[in-house]
């Protein structure tokens, strides 16, 4: 089934916007809590194979992140146009691929966050 895993949501308009698309699209929202961000992101989607870890310490992070565990490539384009047109904007968005499903979802935020900085270098004037 098509998962997305949310980190760090709490506006009410973006969760519900959220919402509304993913009942439209077949796809179950899953928060993801603070204590789970050291499990692997294949177990948080529920994939075959993995487990959590035995010590499941972990930094954290406070910034939103979108994951998306097996939606099709229409469900995809449909989520992520329903976001624009309703003006939803979360920086950090990924979906689970063989490689990145071992890691934990701090190491995929660091990962999105560097390539969003690399994308998105500070402004010199």
């Amino acid at each position: 089934m098509a998962l997305a895993l949310l980190y760090n949501l709490t506006d009410k308009r973006k969760l519900q916007a959220l919402r509304f698309a993913f009942v439209k699209l077949g796809v179950r929202g899953k928060p993801v809590a603070p204590e789970e961000f050291a499990h692997p992101v294949g177990w948080l989607c529920g994939l075959d194979g993995f487990s959590p870890p035995a010590d499941p310490a972990g930094d954290g992070f406070t910034e939103e992140m979108l994951v998306l565990c097996s939606l099709s490539g229409a469900q995809l384009d449909q989520l992520l146009n329903t976001l624009r047109r309703s003006h939803i904007s979360i920086a950090l968005k990924a979906i689970v691929t063989e490689d990145n499903a071992r890691w934990s979802s701090q190491q995929l935020y660091e990962e999105l966050r560097r390539e969003h900085e690399a994308m998105h270098p500070p402004h010199k004037y």
